[in-house]
This record gives C-alpha cells, sequence and structure tokens, in this order.
C-alpha cells in the first residue's frame, strides 16, 4: 500500500491569506476617511478610480511621484513602532509633486512583509491615510504582498506613488529664478527621511545608543526623536501656490541643500545661503558632535532643520512674507538668487564668511 502523498497549501509555504483579508477589514475605515468626491468606487477593486475634474482646469498638467522610507523603517522594527511610519511615506511623495505646483490628488501604497500580522498592517495603513487625509489626497488603493522567505522576520517595506495635477499656466520648474530672487525657507520637524544610514552609524554603532536611550538634550529617547515623522507641507503650501508666482520650490531631502537647490536654478544662478539665518534643531548638532560629521557633509546629507524652500521674486516677497505671519506660518529668510554656475554657496554660521 502505497504512502499518501501530502498535499500543500499556500499557508504551509507561508502566506496567510485570511490574514490579508483581515488587514483589510481592520483598515477600511482609515482609508474611507481619505477619499475625496472624485473618488469612484470602493476597496476590493483591482484599480483605483478617480474622476478628474477637468472642468476646474484650463489645461491640467498631471505630475506624479514615488518614493519609500529607506532605513528609516530599521528604527521603526527596533521600536516596535509602525504607526507613524506611512506618514513618512505619504509626505516624501506629496513634498515631491508639491514643488512642481500640484495638488495632491491620490496615493496608493505597497507593502511587503515576510508574514502578514493584520493589526500591524493596519497600524501602517492608518498612518498613511491619516496622512493622505491631512494632504488633502485620496487612498484610493494599495498592495500588500506577503514575501515568505524573503524579508528578515518581523521586517517589512513601504513605498508610496502619488499623482496630483497642476494647470499649466502655474506649472513650477525654475525657469522663472533670476539674480534677485528671494530665498525663504519653511522649517522641518526633524530628519525627516533621509540620512538614516549616517544616523544608525552614529548612534547605534559609534555610540552605543539604544531606542530607549533618554538624551537630556532631547527631552525624550533617541527613538521618539529619530521616529518623528516627515512633516506635509501641502496645507501650508497649495494657498501660496494659488494666490502667488512662485519661482521655484524645493523639497530638501537626499543631498541636502548642496544638490536639492540646484535643481531648480538656472545655470547662470547660485542660491546664496546664510547659515546664520536659523536655529539649526538639536538632533542634528548631536548627530554632529556624536559622529565628527564635517559641517559641509552635515548640510549635503540632512535638511538642518528647514525642510522647503520657497523661491520668490523680489516684487512678491513682501506679501507671501505676510501671507505666512498671517497664516501662522515660522519661515526663515535663508537668502537670495546670485549670478553663478548652478551652486549652493553657504556662508555664515559654521561656514564663515
Amino acid at each position: 500500500m502505497s504512502e499518501e502523498k501530502k498535499q500543500f497549501t499556500y499557508a504551509d509555504a507561508g502566506v496567510d491569506i485570511d490574514a490579508g483579508n483581515k488587514a483589510v477589514e481592520l483598515m477600511k475605515d482609515s482609508v474611507r476617511a481619505t477619499y475625496r468626491p472624485e473618488v469612484i468606487g470602493d476597496l476590493g477593486g483591482f484599480g483605483g478610480l478617480f474622476a478628474l475634474n477637468t472642468g476646474k482646469y484650463k489645461e491640467p498638467v498631471l505630475v506624479s511621484g514615488t518614493d519609500g522610507v529607506g532605513t528609516k523603517l530599521k528604527l521603526a522594527f527596533m521600536a516596535d513602532k509602525h504607526d507613524t511610519i506611512g506618514q513618512d511615506a505619504v509626505a516624501m511623495c506629496v513634498n515631491d509633486i508639491l514643488v512642481q505646483g500640484a495638488e495632491p490628488l491620490f496615493f496608493l501604497d505597497y507593502i511587503a512583509v515576510d508574514k502578514v500580522d493584520s493589526q500591524k498592517v493596519a497600524n501602517i495603513v492608518k498612518g498613511v491615510a491619516d496622512a493622505c487625509k491631512e494632504s488633502g489626497c485620496a487612498l484610493i488603493g494599495g498592495e500588500t504582498a506577503e514575501m515568505a522567505g524573503f524579508y528578515t522576520k518581523n521586517e517589512y517595506d513601504i513605498a508610496g506613488f502619488c499623482v496630483g495635477v497642476v494647470d499649466r499656466s502655474k506649472m513650477i520648474t525654475g525657469e522663472k529664478v533670476q539674480p534677485g530672487d528671494v530665498l525663504l525657507g519653511l522649517p522641518s520637524s526633524g530628519v525627516h527621511s533621509n540620512g538614516y544610514s549616517l544616523v544608525r552609524k552614529i548612534c547605534f554603532e559609534a555610540m552605543g545608543f539604544t531606542m530607549d536611550t533618554m538624551i537630556e538634550e532631547f527631552g525624550c529617547t533617541l527613538g521618539e526623536k529619530l521616529l518623528t515623522p516627515t512633516r506635509l507641507y501641502p496645507r501650508t503650501c497649495l494657498p501660496l501656490i494659488e494666490k502667488f508666482d512662485l519661482h521655484g520650490m524645493v523639497h530638501i531631502t537626499g543631498g541636502g541643500f548642496y544638490d536639492n537647490i540646484p535643481r531648480i536654478l538656472p545655470e547662470n544662478c547660485d542660491a546664496l545661503i546664510n547659515a546664520d539665518a536659523w536655529e539649526v534643531p538639536v538632533v542634528f548638532k548631536k548627530l554632529q558632535e556624536w559622529g565628527n560629521v564635517p559641517w559641509k557633509e552635515m548640510y549635503r546629507t540632512f535638511n538642518m532643520g528647514v525642510g522647503m524652500v520657497l523661491v520668490v521674486s523680489s516684487e512678491e516677497a513682501d506679501a507671501v512674507r505676510e501671507h505666512l505671519r498671517a497664516a501662522g506660518e515660522v519661515y526663515y529668510e535663508l537668502g537670495s538668487v546670485v549670478p553663478g554656475s548652478r551652486q549652493t554657496v553657504m556662508k555664515g554660521g559654521v561656514f564663515g564668511e
């Protein structure tokens, strides 16, 4: 009599379809709370549907962006805290399309895990949904991929994709930037989502800290400070885009001041930045101290407390300042655009003259 052959299921291979379905049930309310009137249908479709209100625009241009969170995820794993990392994913995408003048319309997320923990996935997606709601964009779809044997236990990756719209006449491309333009900076909320490979090298390898290490200068644990989610700029910047003729906008991400600002400069212009114009947050000062990081490297890796740069004509600068003050927004007088060769030039503070 032959031995009965074992039957295998998808669950035997490490993929739990029921856990995935439960995660969808747990996240439904959060996702639906982001819907705009243009959203068609509900969760569960093969694609997200969005009816663009073309009557609102003379010549609509769609703007798209995609990004992830990078190695900041490692800190979320270490702290077993997953409710804010979704905001980082959203912010990295919506802030990028915002600088082209686009209003974020909708967002999709992709989460890949070793094994689906329904509640953990729902917590991640709630962070995504809350950030979408604050940014005014709808979370119209996503994917949770259970990839058994591919990721380390209890680890995952997250990425996002955002689509926005801008009238062609209001597109911000940098082509209007000229010498004499004013550079205004909007504060960041902290390290945001760039430079975490260096952060981890300094904090955990060089200093031997843990996520629970209390840092007196921070007034909280290292983990709490480093997991502060990336600031979302649409609420602050969309009214500016609508009201003024902004010459340029820069999202300060990986590459810091030196690599990001030149992306919107003409070939014959430099950005002259006064490092004394704002107080660098203590988290960056401590990272520099702990790692003995050269100051130029700091400004090429981190946002140093400035997450968004506005390039404004000298004629409109006072009106933009007044608008920001009236809205209760903090801003910094970073410097100006000067004749040059498409570089960022830092002066003042740690840079001297």
